[in-house]
């Protein structure tokens, strides 16, 4: 189980750095090429299709505007497959909680879904308490 999470932060971070480099080889190579894929970017409406999706990275990282992102509060949902990964992202504007879900393929842990929305100042993630 603990090897599985390492591989799913790993695959999450990755997601991440490769945001922030804005390096659109590493972010497509991050996302499933087998199953269906979306997206849904603050403000946007939901993006469906792996082409579709691509694109809309495109122009979020490749305009002169792409905000700088930093992960945080990362929380698994690992109950198999596929898995969910939720964190904060912080920007410099305020923060949004994201919500990314994995899919295992012969690579390794691929995203099929990511949505990022808002979150109000006050709200801190804190990790979930455990089921008893």
């Amino acid at each position: 189980m603990r090897e599985r999470e390492g591989e799913l932060l790993a695959a999450n971070r990755a997601f991440y750095v490769a945001f922030r480099n804005r390096d659109l080889t590493a972010l497509e190579g991050l996302w499933s090429r087998q199953h269906p894929v979306a997206v849904i970017h603050p403000g946007w409406p939901p993006v469906f299709g792996r082409e579709a999706v691509m694109e809309s990275w495109r122009q979020i990282v490749g305009g002169s505007g792409a905000p700088e992102i930093e992960c945080g509060a990362v929380n698994i949902l690992a109950l198999g497959e596929p898995a969910c990964v939720i964190c904060v992202e912080h920007l410099a504007g305020g923060d949004l909680i994201a919500t990314n879900l994995f899919t295992r393929e012969d690579e390794g842990w691929k995203l099929i879904h990511h949505q990022a929305g808002p979150m109000p100042p006050q709200i801190a993630m804190q990790p979930p308490e455990p089921l008893h």
